[in-house]
Order: structure tokens, then sequence, then C-alpha cells
């Protein structure tokens, strides 16, 4: 197959590049903990998993996690307990991002979403507004046609 070149950089470029990834990330952080003092918190729990998404004011995502993305798998993500972890998981994030001011809005038909409220209430977060977004049928899907005999 041949050999490999191996391509060395100089000090130089190194510490050129490294003070361009600090700035970078620099930027970052002073952006997302100065510029956002409130955010809205959507919790959609299924039956299978529960995923909790921090966006600001005007939607735009900042954060999100899941039970899955924790570590919990299978059956066990769906569970009270797993919504709890989630939610504490989002509020360690809320808390580096300076956001004190939160409202929730909740999604779906699973049991974690109970515990995930009681979560972010117990943290210390000042909640302005629950409201539970679940679609709901209003006619019913179509029937399926008459079976002639």
């Amino acid at each position: 197959m041949g050999k490999k070149r191996i391509i060395s950089k100089t000090k130089e470029e190194l510490l050129k590049e490294r003070e361009g990834m600090e700035k970078k990330l620099e930027k970052s952080t002073r952006v997302s903990s100065s510029k956002f003092r409130e955010g809205i918190i959507y919790i959609k729990s299924s039956y299978n998993n529960i995923i909790i998404s921090l966006t600001d004011s005007s939607g735009n995502v900042l954060s999100q996690t899941s039970a899955g993305k924790i570590g919990f798998k299978g059956t066990k993500k769906s569970t009270p307990f797993a919504a709890s972890k989630v939610a504490g998981a989002m509020a360690a994030i809320l808390t580096k991002m300076n956001i004190k001011k939160i409202s929730i809005f909740v999604k779906g038909v699973g049991s974690g979403r109970d515990s995930a409220l009681r979560s972010f209430a117990s943290k210390g977060f000042e909640i302005e507004m629950i409201k539970d977004i679940t679609p709901i049928p209003h006619n019913g899907c179509r029937p399926r046609k008459a079976r002639r005999v």
C-alpha cells in the first residue's frame, strides 16, 4: 500500500490555530451567558423516550437533551426517573447559560411529563408559564369503508 506521509505543523502554525479556537470558544460562551436571560423549554414525552429542548424567545434551539443521550436504554428511557434525570441535566445547562426565567411547553402522553415539570420547579427557576400543546384529534380519522357481503 505504500508509506503514509505525516504532515507536521510548525510551532507558529499550532499557536495560531490554538488562538483561533480559543477566540471561537470564548465568543460562543460569552454570547450564550450574557445574551439570554429567559428561555423556552419544550418537553416531548412519548411512550419510548423523553426529549427536552431549550430555545430562546425567537425559537432558535440553544440546547437539547434526551434520555438516550444521558445513557438510558430500552424501556427505561420512558420512565419518570429518566425524565427527572433529563430535566436535571437541562437545569445544569440553564444555570451554565445564566437563564433564570423559563416558559414550559409540554407535548405527548408519556409518563415522564409530570416528573420533568417537578424537577424544573424544584431547581429554583422562575416558571412563567406551563402550557400543554399535545395535539388532540377533533374529528378522528376517516372510518373504514363498509363491508359488503
